[in-house]
C-alpha cells in the first residue's frame, strides 16, 4: 500500500530538488501541506503533489506559449 503523505525528504527526492527547496514551497504556500505530530513535522500527501506537479506542468505550457523560441541566425541547430 501507498502511502498517504510524503515527508519533505520524500517530496524533494520525488521533485529532485533539495529538501529545503521544498521546504520554502510548503512555507509559501506553493506546496499544500499539514503539520502533524507534537513536534510539528510536515507532511505533503501524495494526490496533492500530484496536483501540483500537474499544475506545474499547465503553467509551464502557458509560458512556452507566451515565450516562443526564437531562432537565431547564429544557432547551430537551424
Amino acid at each position: 500500500m501507498t502511502a498517504r503523505f510524503l515527508q519533505l525528504a520524500d517530496v524533494a527526492e520525488e521533485l529532485s530538488v533539495t529538501v529545503s527547496q521544498v521546504y520554502h514551497m510548503v512555507r509559501s504556500g506553493e506546496l499544500p501541506a499539514i503539520k502533524v505530530g507534537g513536534r510539528g513535522q510536515w507532511r505533503v500527501e501524495r494526490d496533492r503533489l500530484e496536483a501540483y506537479i500537474q499544475q506545474k506542468y499547465s503553467e509551464t505550457a502557458d509560458w512556452v506559449v507566451q515565450n516562443p523560441l526564437i531562432a537565431r541566425d547564429d544557432d547551430p541547430d537551424d
